[in-house]
């Protein structure tokens, strides 16, 4: 798994506030290096063996700089911003070739065009979703996501903005443009603009007509057969 955080050191009092003098870049790099040579998580218990999950050895900390100061450095906030926004907006199709919808029966990856190492893991996750200790991953149902179904990103609640406070801001937005276009309730709507139709009968509505026409002497009473 290929996996990308951004970390800082914040103040007391959260992102407005700057770290500590001690909390400098090199300490948070060690410290980073360290946590990711120790952490571990347990797995699930699949076939009678245990699996454990852990960091690779390809581990790369960089540190990010302000762009007004990063001494000719390519790694600036700016570039980082610009790289996450690109995975942010790739979905695992486009990443990987997988779908972009779920999977009613594993046998439609048969005759779908997608590379080999996607369907082969679509069908693992397919095939685990069948196990009973791992129905609570809904496995089946984001197979075509390759089995993830969380959000593709994840912050601190005091770090920048929020998606809560984005989707608000959203909504008021829209609420604000739809209120604007609506028309004042004491609104008189005027139709001045006419569109000559023609004259006369079509050749339809002349034949009906005609064919309606009272017979000669009846004055216009209905004939009786």
């Amino acid at each position: 798994m290929h996996f990308h955080a951004v970390i800082r050191i914040d103040g007391p009092e959260g992102g407005n506030t700057p770290p500590p003098a001690w909390a400098t870049a090199e300490l948070l790099s060690d410290a980073i290096e360290a946590a990711a040579s120790k952490v571990r998580v347990d797995g699930p218990l699949i076939g009678g063996r245990t699996h454990t999950f852990t960091f690779g050895r390809q581990l790369d900390v960089r540190t990010i700089r302000s762009a007004d100061f990063n001494d000719g450095q390519e790694l600036t906030e700016r570039a980082v911003a610009a790289y996450v926004a690109k995975y942010a907006t790739k979905g695992a199709e486009t990443a990987t070739g997988a779908l972009d919808r779920p999977l009613k029966f594993v046998a439609e990856l048969a005759q779908l065009d997608i590379s080999d190492h996607a369907r082969q893991l679509i069908r693992t996750a397919w095939t685990l979703g069948a196990r009973k200790s791992l129905e609570h991953l809904r496995l089946r149902a984001w197979a075509h996501m390759l089995g993830f179904r969380g959000h593709f990103s994840t912050k601190s609640r005091r770090y920048s903005t929020t998606l809560g406070a984005l989707r608000t801001a959203r909504a008021e937005w829209r609420r604000a443009q739809t209120a604007a276009n609506e028309p004042s309730p004491e609104t008189t709507y005027v139709l001045a603009h006419w569109v000559f139709a023609g004259t006369g009968l079509s050749d339809a509505e002349a034949w009906l007509a005609t064919s309606i026409e009272p017979a000669p002497g009846t004055e216009g009473e209905p004939t009786r057969g």
